[in-house]
């Protein structure tokens, strides 16, 4: 089947198989790998992208069900920040030291961009909810939330500045 996708605000139409997972096309077909493939299961989370504005786990949808859709990887999220900056999420996660190996991270702060986009407001147990689709093996989850929530301040204080 043909598919055309904007993907980090850059359209693409390829040959697809329609069973083709968008994982798969991110990362194959168009060299994304900041998407991780973790359990291809939908369990673990690090594949996790914005699909149409919702945080999605990419090893989940097809092909068949994303014709036209707006996807953001995090690829896309920091060019939205003059002079190459990253993104306060990616930023909050530096600070908090909520990265060590890597894998969960992209699909942690996709979450995240996703959530507080929509409500940048949530409380502490919307986030902690939010992140419960999530594995992380080295950093602990402690740092992570830690993270999220300077984020959090961070998006808030850069929106009103």
């Amino acid at each position: 089947m043909e598919l055309t996708i904007t993907v980090n605000n850059r359209e693409y139409t390829l040959e697809v198989d329609p069973k083709e997972s968008l994982l798969f096309i991110l990362r194959e077909r168009l060299g994304l790998t900041g998407t991780k493939n973790g359990c291809s299961q939908g369990h673990c989370g690090a594949c996790t992208i914005v699909l149409n504005g919702k945080a999605v786990k990419a090893c989940l949808k097809k092909a068949k069900k994303i014709n036209r859709a707006n996807i953001l990887t995090i690829e896309g999220i920091s060019p939205e920040f003059p002079n190459k900056e990253l993104h306060p999420i990616q930023e909050a996660f530096i600070q908090a030291t909520a990265v060590q190996c890597g894998f969960c991270t992209s699909g942690l702060i996709m979450e995240l961009f996703a959530l507080l986009r929509e409500n940048p407001s949530i409380t502490e147990q919307g986030i902690k909810e939010a992140l419960e689709g999530h594995l992380c093996r080295c950093t602990g989850y402690q740092p992570i939330f830690d993270a999220s929530l300077l984020a959090q301040k961070m998006m808030r204080s850069k929106n009103s500045g």
